[in-house]
């Protein structure tokens, strides 16, 4: 819904701010006052062209912005346009002119002479065909879409094997290779530190051999272990006269045995060391495997676990593709037979609807000042795709003496305005929440306007419309009413009820609002309005 919209320096409208109601508002004015500028802000917040001919002669550029709520939230949405940029605002913050346009899209229409309606697209005229839809066409409907996401996960899935099984089957096997090899080396972490200890130690076995036997000799009989018990069999001597060196005693005495703890160990040490020699040769083999294994598959031995698990992962996904491979074709026949199916009720459902949406336009058209207007709704079998195995088509003619053709090429901006009021009210409504129309009522008056003017506001029961219009009968159906007034070269736009309402309805009956008898006409108007709505 749109709550506010403001404007400054918009062509003649110096500044203007507007509360919008639910329902129909309608928009009104002297031929001049620039009352189509409310609806040229409302294009400039859909993200359109900013022509630099609407800046107005108050300010070096103009500032456009509204409030949209939606389901309880509210954005805030703003252009502003000077000779040398353009700027758009999404909730404060700088978007791009297409952002602009995709987050208000949705919320609103504008109709007008210049502009193209989802009417003149085959999309658009779907749209309004699902939107009228029977209970069973919509159970068709959500039926296709549950068809189609099938068929184009197989698709998808297809794609993903690339067309090419035995490319699969040789990664596969390659795959296949590598963790085998990867596991057959048996490498974990820490291994490698491991590894290079050793060989340094065995390749340097025979100095670290002489330096033990060195060391054994210095500390055996003949070197320091028997200098040190020649000096405790003394110091035992002395300590038979001395009690107070028997803790001295004692502790040379450990210092003998644990010289014998050393000893052993250094034999035990020269021992091992002598047979360790032999596994040189292997240790270096594994090293130099290491080193092949890290050139295929990471710099360290954690990089090669990780590309083990990465290739195990890898093979269980392929094993899958493979093993879905082998029927996939078969699986995407039977899909697409059920698509085809579900889209022939779909089109079925659709051509029902078509033909009476065609009656009931043809009928709202009619009320709108056609005499025998011509709407054919065409749904043609097509190819499927993600709306539906069909074409739609909408042709129109203003009298049945006329060929029926395609709407964008046969029907002029007013004749498009009056076919989407009808189209949309015979689909039971519109997507967007504010509709708003321009020029809806060129080349009608009488009984016709009135009928328009009906339409409108019943279009506007469960939306907000907004109607740029120069016939009373029109204006009078409004639940509010906007007056765009200009002086020398400024604009503003003001909120008319009452007798001031009155009266503006009563100059455009007549041009002379100040007469009593167009006063009346114009109370009796807008009596006769708000009655039938």
């Amino acid at each position: 819904m749109l709550e506010e919209l403001a404007a400054t320096n918009l062509g003649l409208i110096e500044s203007a701010h507007v509360g919008f109601d639910a329902g129909l508002t309608v928009v009104t004015g002297e031929t001049g006052t620039g009352k189509t500028l409310m609806l040229g802000a409302l294009r400039l917040l859909m993200g359109a062209p900013a022509p630099k001919g609407m800046i107005g002669p108050h300010a070096d550029s103009l500032d456009v912005s509204a409030v949209l709520s939606s389901d309880g939230t509210e954005t805030v949405v703003r252009r502003t346009v000077s000779e040398s940029r353009s700027r758009a605002y999404l909730d404060g913050a700088i978007v791009t002119a297409g952002t602009l346009a995709t987050s208000v899209a949705g919320d609103i229409a504008i109709v007008g002479q210049h502009d193209q309606h989802t009417i003149t697209s085959s999309g658009g005229v779907r749209a309004l065909l699902d939107r009228r839809l029977s209970a069973s066409g919509r159970r068709h409907l959500k039926a296709y879409g549950a068809s189609w996401n099938a068929y184009a996960a197989l698709l998808d899935e297809s794609k993903e094997l690339g067309g090419d099984l035995r490319a699969l089957e040789r990664e596969a096997e390659m795959l296949a290779f590598h963790i085998e090899e990867i596991a057959e080396a048996g490498f974990v972490v820490g291994e490698e530190s491991t590894l290079r200890t050793a060989v340094t130690k065995l390749r340097s076995a025979e100095s670290l051999t002489e330096d033990v036997a060195n060391t054994l000799n210095a500390l055996g009989d003949e070197g320091a272990q028997g200098q040190i018990d020649e000096a405790a069999k003394l110091l035992r001597r002395a300590s038979n006269v001395d009690a107070d060196l028997d803790s001295i005693a004692t502790r040379v005495d450990e210092v003998i045995g644990e010289i014998g703890t050393v000893i052993g160990d250094l034999v035990r040490y020269t021992t091992e060391l002598q047979s360790d020699s032999a596994t040189l040769a292997t240790t270096e083999e594994r090293l130099a495997l290491l080193a092949t294994m890290k050139r295929k598959y990471g710099d360290s031995i954690e990089d090669i676990v990780t590309f083990h698990k990465d290739a195990e992962k890898r093979r269980g996904d392929l094993s899958e593709m493979l093993a879905s491979a082998a029927d996939i074709e078969e699986r995407i026949a039977v899909a697409r037979d059920a698509l085809v199916s579900s889209g022939k009720q779909l089109a079925s459902s659709r051509r029902k609807c078509a033909e009476r949406i065609a009656v009931d336009a043809v009928a709202h058209l009619k009320d709108l000042g056609f005499t025998d207007p011509v709407v054919v709704v065409g749904v043609q079998d097509s190819e499927p795709t993600a709306n539906g195995a069909d074409d739609i088509s909408l042709l129109f003619a203003s009298d049945a003496s006329l060929n029926a053709g395609p709407v964008s090429s046969v029907a002029s901006g007013g004749e498009l305005s009056r076919l989407v009021l009808a189209l949309t009210l015979a689909a039971g409504g519109a997507e967007a929440s504010v509709v708003a129309f321009d020029e809806i009522d060129a080349g009608i008056g009488g009984t016709t306007a009135l009928a328009m003017g009906a339409k409108l506001a019943a279009l506007a029961k469960d939306r907000q419309v907004i109607c740029v219009t120069h016939l009373p009968q029109v204006a009078a159906h409004g639940t509010t009413h906007l007056v765009v007034r200009r002086e020398a070269n400024t604009a503003r736009v003001d909120v008319v009820a009452g007798d001031a309402r009155v009266g503006e309805i009563a100059r455009m009956l007549a041009g002379l609002g100040e007469l009593d008898a167009a006063q009346v006409h114009a109370a009796e108007l807008l009596e006769r309005s708000s009655n039938a709505t």
